[in-house]
């Protein structure tokens, strides 16, 4: 296996560009094998984590830069996933690494409850001026994405005075309680632990495989309204701008515009759960942007600081200070170095130009993927979608009856993995491959992942044909 390890250099431009050469550093020892075995790992891991703690695959990372990957045995990967949508600035962003060390020399936890700094401030007026809408805005930081949904939902409900809340079929809001009775997919996130909190409810999301168009799903949330949703009880609508466990499928711009007419007429908010979808996947800094729709509340986490774990709400200042002092917060919450990590992120993305490069990227991803298709499977690739550089392909059987094949695709993937390209599965049948390489990665990169990408496939129909 290589064992060269390639640093991407600094870029300056506002449109779109070749993802920059990368220096070659030979022999890093980092890359090389430490005597440890990824079996060695597995049995260890077995007795010490809990078996509902899934990891797709069998590898312990050593080392990773930018878009590559190196396992404890020396094996180089290609990295596709980036920590499920994380690594948007890569592994190791030298920018974002540099800022997290130098606030590590100075503090790194006071508690912002406690000892307030100044990290947590720059960042929050940076995200107010990022986000789209002309009102004043403020932000709440805390830690993981279903922390920013679950405040998102205190402060509707502070806000509004009202308690209801209304998610979609195949919306992912996160793992808690409360954030699963939201998340629109049963297993493996539901399963086995209901009952889920009250007054949450559930709207149908246009599907083109099912027959429901964006007039069906809006009738269906209508019918909602007087079924089981009385209007003048619901918080906040919140949707994913584009699905992210639930299949990389964007919301249709005219439904988004119509569910802010509906939010408007009621007095609903409406929240966009950005957290894998925001940050310059699909080539805007979050992907409602696209549909030219407001939200009231936005919340955000994965690729906002490069790979440090943070969160956030970012809203109207009016609501987001619906809530009395000490209602918002968390011991760890807006942590100093991940603040930090999070504004050299944000630099990154502004200096390299990695907005207008997730958009050539989609666009390359969408060619070579129907090219791919095309030879090696003709007829299985029923879906290629997605905004910029978040793009999914969606397997079935067959053309005729689109019956979803989740098995292929579990083999698409397990193939890959062993020609050293990393991929992750999403979807209701979990019968799509989801695209997250780093915006970062060289064209050479992403082009070597491709052809991977298509001998994989290529071996699982012939497997099939056996």
């Amino acid at each position: 296996m290589s064992s060269t390890v390639k640093k991407s250099s600094r870029k300056s431009a506002n449109k779109a560009k070749t993802a920059p050469q990368m220096k070659v550093v030979e022999a890093n020892p980092a890359t090389q094998s430490n005597g440890q075995t990824n079996a060695d790992l597995v049995a260890r891991r077995d007795a010490a984590v809990p078996r509902g703690v899934a990891s797709a695959a069998p590898i312990y990372a050593k080392y990773a830069e930018n878009a590559e990957l190196w396992d404890v045995e020396g094996n180089r990967y290609i990295d596709f996933v980036g920590g499920i949508g994380v690594l948007n600035t890569g592994h190791r962003h030298p920018k974002v690494v540099e800022a997290a060390k130098a606030q590590e020399d100075l503090y790194t936890h006071t508690s912002f409850q406690v000892v307030p700094y100044g990290p947590y401030v720059e960042l929050a007026e940076k995200l107010n001026s990022l986000a789209p809408g002309d009102a004043p805005k403020k932000t709440l930081l805390v830690t993981t994405g279903a922390e920013a949904v679950e405040n998102a939902v205190k402060i509707a409900r502070a806000a509004t005075g009202r308690s209801g809340i209304i998610a979609f079929t195949g919306g992912y809001h996160g793992r808690t309680l409360l954030t699963l009775g939201m998340t629109g997919k049963v297993s493996p996130y539901k399963k086995d632990v209901g009952p889920f909190p009250a007054d949450v409810f559930r709207a149908p999301f246009p599907s083109v495989r099912d027959g429901i168009t964006v007039q069906d799903a809006l009738t269906g949330l209508k019918n909602l309204f007087l079924t089981d949703a009385q209007p003048e009880r619901v918080a906040a609508i919140i949707i994913e701008p584009v699905l992210g466990e639930g299949g990389y499928t964007p919301v249709p711009f005219d439904m988004m515009q119509e569910l802010r007419a509906i939010c408007d007429q009621h007095g609903i908010l409406l929240i966009a759960d950005e957290v894998q979808a925001g940050f310059g996947r699909t080539g805007t800094w979050f992907s409602i942007e696209h549909s030219g729709v407001v939200p009231d509340l936005i919340t955000v986490a994965k690729s906002m600081a490069g790979g440090y774990p943070l969160a956030g709400v970012i809203g109207r200042a009016d609501l987001m200070d619906a809530m009395i002092p000490g209602g918002l917060g968390g011991t760890y919450g807006g942590n100093p170095v991940a603040c930090a990590a999070a504004l050299a992120a944000i630099e990154a993305i502004e200096e390299e130009g990695l907005l207008a490069r997730s958009t050539a990227m989609g666009e390359t991803l969408k060619a070579r993927f129907a090219e791919i298709g095309a030879r090696a499977a003709p007829y299985r690739f029923w879906d290629i979608r997605g905004l910029g550089a978040m793009v999914a392909v969606e397997f079935v059987t067959d053309f005729d009856s689109a019956k979803p094949d989740a098995d292929f695709t579990k083999r698409v993937i397990a193939h890959a993995l062993k020609r050293g390209l990393l991929l992750l599965s999403c979807g209701m049948h979990g019968n799509a491959v989801r695209v997250m390489v780093p915006l970062t990665a060289s064209d050479a990169i992403v082009d070597e992942g491709l052809t991977i990408f298509e001998e994989a496939v290529a071996a699982a129909v012939a497997e099939e044909q056996k």
